[in-house]
């Protein structure tokens, strides 16, 4: 038998041995694989996608914007709704940070948030806490806060703690006062009443 008879029939017989090989190989792997339930739900994808498509929403979305006398807003919230016919987006979940330019701030937190950004508007609602850097923790019900300048009211009860002491009132007006040394001026109004803590 010559030489290149016996390279023929090598290359033969691993044309036929190779895909044979593959093929045990292939079903080796596919029986001894776990087996994939259909059925079963992915852990982590708990979302109702029909849901989604009626009531379309974003998870922690963001808005950063600065005020004409140069305080930064950073909103932030755990949902939100984009704006519908009334120009407001719907948010829950809300946490918002005031940067004062004299080096200030105050962080706020409310349950629920109305943006409107043409009337350049923010309302907060469903338990509203202000903390200042100074040291003052604010509670309301509803609170409208300005996105073009530094300024909020609120039309509802207001408890404020610090170190002077506790003032309970019907409402409260913060503004931007004139006065160059207090430039933002803080009103309380209707039944005031101030529990006074000498030293506190």
């Amino acid at each position: 038998m010559t030489r290149g008879d016996t390279h023929s029939r090598l290359v033969g017989w691993l044309k036929l041995a190779l895909p044979l090989a593959a093929l045990v190989i292939l079903s080796t792997l596919f029986l001894i694989a776990d087996r994939i339930d259909p059925e079963a739900a992915i852990p982590y994808a708990n979302v109702d996608v029909e849901d989604l498509a009626r009531d379309p929403r974003m998870t922690t979305p963001s808005y950063a914007g600065l005020t004409s006398d140069g305080s930064a807003l950073t909103l932030t919230a755990e949902t939100a709704r984009p704006a519908g016919e009334d120009n407001s987006a719907q948010a829950k979940g809300v946490q918002a940070r005031l940067d004062m330019p004299g080096g200030g701030h105050a962080d706020i937190a409310a349950a629920t948030a109305a943006l409107d950004t043409v009337a350049g508007r923010l309302t907060m609602a469903g338990g509203v806490t202000i903390t200042t850097s100074t040291g003052y923790t604010v509670t309301t019900d509803e609170m409208i806060a300005r996105l073009d300048r530094t300024g909020a009211e609120s039309s509802t009860a207001v408890a404020a703690e610090g170190p002077p002491g506790r003032i309970t009132a019907d409402s409260f007006t913060l503004s931007q006062s004139p006065d160059a040394g207090n430039p933002y001026l803080l009103v309380f109004s209707g039944r005031v009443k101030l529990l006074y803590q000498p030293g506190g």
